[in-house]
């Protein structure tokens, strides 16, 4: 059953209530990184010139269903008005007195941001009378969280079944982009996997294996392979309790004729603090140092492969790349990514802040704000939100 977009329902001069992913990082009240909501311009700038009046609906970290003032919306309201060059009114709860009274005298062309949804109890439990009281305040409800698609969550899949449902333009981005992957011919398809943990990434990696040419692994997680291998990782991060998880990767690719690319050569220094590190082979770590990145070697391996690559996924850094000492790797790795002749899918927190960092965003071909979604979507597994969509009244 296809998911229904809000372009083809004809909306115009109703109340939507639309979820949004503005989930990003802050510190105290400055935004770090404002891609989720610059993400979501599209589908409000839309609504907005047909006449509508739309109430937002978002989380903000992990307040655990009470009132944090720490997670209040009140900082994006600001930025998304200065983004939309719109006033955004903001309410004071979430489904409570103020925003009711708020969405009541809602006009066409206005925009009313909730407090943050995880200030309720019943948000992750999706609980019906929430939901109900969600769909209350509108018509017409769109969905265009895809980073939210995955939790079965009241604003994602209890409101759905109260209201007429649809998909904004970034949900439907984010399907065609992610159906795009999953369904990629294998022959030039180069999946490049970073990050600090084998074990968060098995069921993608399991996945991925028979469906990609090559599987490229990185970051913290390269290290899980390395001592798997044999190899000495000294105080680095590593799972020494997944190396039977990384044995069973490297096993599967063989069988499935994968080729896997791990790193030849690392950057290395004491502590994440140093001034600088030091390059040497992975057969010739020291007991007393780290690794903080891959080396020049891996770097001309790794590119080389992806240069030539039709079809890129790429999730998770190469090293900690928020040092600079350690950020050449994940650097390199952004730049072939966009330099490639491929369709490029770049999710991930850590790997679209390098490539924005970069300022090469326009030369991927979906930057995407999934997060976790995007990766489950990628491991074949059904998004809550999304079947919500597919089954939710017209």
């Amino acid at each position: 059953m296809a998911v229904r977009s809000m372009r083809d329902a004809g909306l115009h001069d109703e109340t939507v209530l639309v979820r949004v992913d503005f989930n990003v990082p802050l510190d105290g009240e400055t935004i770090r990184d404002d891609t989720r909501i610059r993400a979501a311009l599209p589908t409000i700038q839309y609504l907005l010139d047909r006449d509508n009046a739309i109430i937002l609906v978002s989380h903000l970290g992990r307040p655990k269903g009470k009132v944090d003032p720490k997670y209040s919306l009140q900082p994006i309201a600001k930025h998304l008005a200065t983004l939309i060059e719109e006033p955004v009114i903001m309410a004071a709860d979430v489904v409570g007195p103020d925003s009711q009274a708020k969405a009541k005298v809602l006009k066409a062309g206005e925009i009313l941001l909730l407090e943050n949804v995880r200030f309720e109890a019943g948000e992750e439990a999706n609980d019906p009378a929430l939901a109900k009281k969600l769909a209350s305040l509108a018509e017409v409800f769109v969905n265009d969280a895809f980073g939210a698609a995955h939790r079965a969550h009241a604003s994602t899949v209890g409101v759905a079944s109260d209201l007429p449902a649809y998909a904004g333009d970034l949900m439907l981005a984010e399907i065609k982009a992610l159906q795009r992957i999953v369904t990629a011919p294998r022959t030039g398809f180069v999946a490049i996997i970073g990050g600090a943990k084998v074990s968060d990434k098995i069921d993608v990696l399991t996945n991925l294996v028979p469906k990609v040419e090559t599987l490229i692994i990185g970051g913290g997680m390269a290290n899980t392979f390395l001592l798997a291998a044999g190899r000495e990782v000294g105080t680095s991060l590593v799972e020494r309790d997944a190396t039977s998880l990384a044995d069973e990767i490297v096993q599967a690719a063989s069988s499935a004729g994968t080729k896997i690319l791990l790193p030849t050569d690392a950057v290395v220094a004491p502590s994440i603090d140093a001034e600088a590190g030091a390059v040497v082979g992975v057969e010739n770590i020291a007991t007393d140092q780290a690794i903080f990145d891959i080396g020049p070697s891996s770097i001309a391996t790794f590119c080389a492969s992806i240069s030539a690559a039709t079809t890129i996924f790429w999730n998770g850094p190469m090293g900690v790349f928020e040092r600079q000492p350690f950020a050449a790797g994940t650097e390199a790795i952004a730049q072939a990514v966009a330099d490639a002749d491929a369709f490029s899918l770049v999710g991930g927190g850590d790997s679209v802040a390098a490539v924005t960092a970069a300022g090469l965003e326009d030369r991927i071909s979906h930057i995407s704000t999934g997060g976790g979604a995007s990766l489950e979507y990628v491991e074949g597994r059904e998004l809550p939100g999304i079947v919500a969509l597919e089954q939710a009244p017209s």
